[in-house]
């Protein structure tokens, strides 16, 4: 893999101003390119090795879906940990800053190591990064990935398959619902390692009358041909 050194600079290097436009008008943003074709392979292979996970979730079983995934376990190999650690201090100002356009009183420390002692002392010990596989007819419902008391406001899943070589079908989907209205649904265009970051839960919008919560869910649709990858990266951990 990558050092975690390389790994912070591709962070870094990512169009920030940009993306806090489109998280603020949408709630969502591609970085594009974040991990290499190399990266997106190595991280792939993670999965056969069960040192490296403290679970497996078979979707079908308990009503998520079709496919299956496994978090990662403590420590976390050295890209998961990094892309956790440099993507945070990127969103960081960013979630402080919806928290307080809706009115929710928790705030962020500049460090993720601090936000995640703020889990572990609320008793949500247990790490969230995953991997996910999906293959030929899998997908995976509308949902949020929130897990506890401390929930940090966003989320970044990014895909290590190629699209039209490795799989066909399997888009992100995201959906919002809108007060008073009709959900709204998008499909997110990803390239083998992009990552798109999304709202956990809401995302402030602005009205009439100041801002309101706009609530996401995110999902994927069905697999038609071959095998899809993604990793997530969470930044709160689990009860």
């Amino acid at each position: 893999m990558s050092t975690p050194t390389l790994i912070s600079k591709h962070v870094n290097a990512c169009d920030w101003s940009a993306a806090e436009t489109d998280l603020d008008a949408r709630g969502w943003t591609i970085l594009a390119a974040l991990l290499s074709e190399h990266d997106c392979h190595t991280a792939q292979a993670l999965y056969a090795n069960d040192a490296n996970f403290r679970n497996r979730v078979i979707m079908a079983r308990h009503g998520y879906g079709r496919g299956e995934y496994r978090y990662f376990s403590y420590p976390l190999p050295p890209l998961v940990e990094q892309l956790r650690t440099s993507l945070y201090l990127h969103l960081m100002p960013i979630a402080n800053r919806w928290n307080e356009s809706m009115g929710v009183a928790a705030r962020f420390p500049e460090q993720h190591a601090e936000f995640i002692q703020r889990c572990h002392g609320a008793g949500q010990l247990r790490p969230t990064p995953l991997l996910l596989q999906y293959g030929e007819g899998d997908y995976n419902c509308l949902h949020q990935d929130l897990y506890g008391e401390h929930q940090f406001p966003f989320q970044v899943a990014i895909l290590l398959s190629e699209l039209g070589t490795d799989f066909e079908g399997g888009e992100f989907v995201l959906t919002e619902q809108r007060p008073r209205m009709q959900s709204r649904a998008t499909v997110v265009p990803l390239q083998r390692g992009d990552a798109v970051v999304f709202a956990v839960n809401y995302r402030p919008a602005q009205g009439t009358r100041g801002f309101y919560r706009m609530k996401l869910r995110h999902g994927v649709s069905t697999i038609r041909t071959g095998h899809r990858h993604t990793m997530g990266i969470i930044f709160h951990d689990a009860t």
